[in-house]
This record gives C-alpha cells, structure tokens and sequence, in this order.
C-alpha cells in the first residue's frame, strides 16, 4: 500500500471509528454496484471484522443492481447481526432500495434518496431495468390485441424474447416477496402499536403494510422513471415510512459527510468503480 493510501484509510478509519461510537455498532461502507462477487467480497470484509458487536452499521451508496445478489448479502450479513442500521449519505437506488429496506433502521437526510424498486439483470453484458422490457411487452401486447400495432412496432414485438421476459417477471416478483419478508421481519419487528388508532400489531398487519409498500415502489407509473430518486420527505409523509435524520444525532452527520467526501474523492482519483471498506483495510 502506497504511504498515500495509508494516511487516506487511516482518516477514513478515524471517521468510522466515530461513527461506531455514536451507534455502538460495527460499520461496513459499500459503494458499489450490486453485481456478481459483490457477495463473496461482503462476506470477506465481514468476517474480518473482529469480536463483534450485536449490531452493525451499513453505509450504503449505490446505483443498483442484481436482487438474487442482494439476498446473498443480508442472508451473509444477518448470520452475524442481530440488528443492522443503514446510513444512505447519497443514494440507494432499485435494488439498493431493497437492501436498505432489509435493516431495522435506516438513517437518511434531506439530500439522500431511496428509488422505485425495478431490478436489473444483465444483459448483452449490461445491466437492463426488468421493468421497462415488462412495460414495453405490455404496452405492445394491449395494442395487438386491439388492432392498433404499426408495422414498426409489430417487428419490435417479434424481437422481445419470451424466455428473457419471463426473467424479468421472475426478478419483479422476487424483488416484491423479498421486500415483503424483510420489512416484517426487521424494519417492522419493534411495531407493536398503531400510532392513530393505538392497535395491537399482528403479524397479518404487518405483511398488509410491507405489501403496501412494496406496491408503491414498484409502480412504474408512479414513478416514470428508473433513476427517480424518492427523498426522505416523500418516504416519510406519502409512503409512511419511518426514516430517521441522521443529523439528528449528535455529530453523526459531519462525521458521515466527511467520511463520505473523502472516500468519493479517494475513489475517483484511483478510478475505482466499486469499493468495501471496514477498518480492517479495503476489499
């Protein structure tokens, strides 16, 4: 490691060595997209973590990515903790948002923003949004069925491939049952009264919430498009989610901005794309 790099981790360190004294918690920073061997290099970066605390701190910045790799991730990451807190300092886009939604708390500010959840799959070596070939299909197929297909978009139906839009229902479906588990699992697990009508909360309330939610993110024409970015006002007051400021803790906001700032700044001048960092070094 060059003596650059060294005084860099070791000022980022300092910033996370804060943050895991105002959360009593472990952190992990991932800025990356979710894709194939995100996973195993979570993992790695987890179990390096020496004796560990109940919970853990995920600082999570991301443009999307692979929901069978966001499982993989939390299925990792609950093995070891108990409770899991994410700070979003910039964005947790599509599946990002689903693995922000698989925390007990998540911790935002008035600039961070959650997105619709519409998963990616590759494709052609890139990452394609599942909905807007489900969305395109669709569309085609109502105007087919009512005589209204041009001749050009005849020809566009006939290329769409059957077997990959059964991928892109799969990776929809998948992306809904899995926010649906987690919000009533974890970020619903200490929900026990009604705010309004001070009602016990049952299990059966707290699937019909997650479900509700997870139909709200996942309306495209709602959203209208792939890279919306959904703030904390909106998620608060017309999704009614809880969300918390993390200004709102004492000195957690300029530690988080710092930290984040100068990784930002780390990344771009070596050219990373994708980085993991606990304070045991850079994965």
């Amino acid at each position: 490691m060059r003596p650059l790099d060294r005084q860099i981790q070791s000022q980022l360190n300092a910033h996370l060595d804060k943050i895991e004294n105002i959360l009593n918690s472990d952190v992990i920073s991932i800025k990356s997209p979710i894709v194939y061997t995100l996973d195993f290099r979570v993992r790695e970066a987890i179990e390096s973590i020496d004796d560990k605390r109940p919970s853990l701190v995920i600082i999570h910045d991301t443009p999307g990515g692979i929901v069978e790799v966001v499982q993989r991730i939390v299925d990792c990451i609950r093995h070891f903790y108990d409770e899991v807190i994410f700070i979003i300092p910039d964005r947790a886009m599509s599946a990002g948002t689903i693995f922000a939604l698989s925390g007990n708390k998540i911790l935002m500010d008035y600039f961070s923003c959650l997105g619709p959840i519409d998963p990616q799959l590759e494709k052609d070596g890139k990452l394609v949004p599942a909905l807007s070939y489900l969305n395109q299909f669709n569309r085609l197929n109502d105007k087919a069925k009512r005589g209204d297909l041009t001749s050009a978009e005849y020809a566009l139906l006939s290329k769409l491939d059957l077997g990959e839009l059964y991928q892109f229902e799969q990776a929809r479906e998948l992306s809904i049952e899995l926010l649906k588990e987690w919000l009533s699992k974890y970020k619903f697990k200490d929900w026990a009264i009604t705010e309004k009508r001070r009602l016990k909360v049952t299990d059966k309330l707290k699937k019909k919430r997650a479900q509700e939610i997870a139909t709200i993110l996942s309306e495209s024409s709602r959203w209208h498009s792939h890279g919306r970015g959904i703030n904390m006002k909106t998620l608060i007051e017309e999704i009614n989610l809880k969300i918390e400021d993390y200004n709102s803790y004492d000195g957690l906001g300029v530690e988080v901005r710092d930290y984040f700032e100068l990784l930002i700044d780390y990344m771009s001048r070596e050219n990373y794309h994708s980085l993991i960092h606990v304070k045991k070094g850079f994965f």
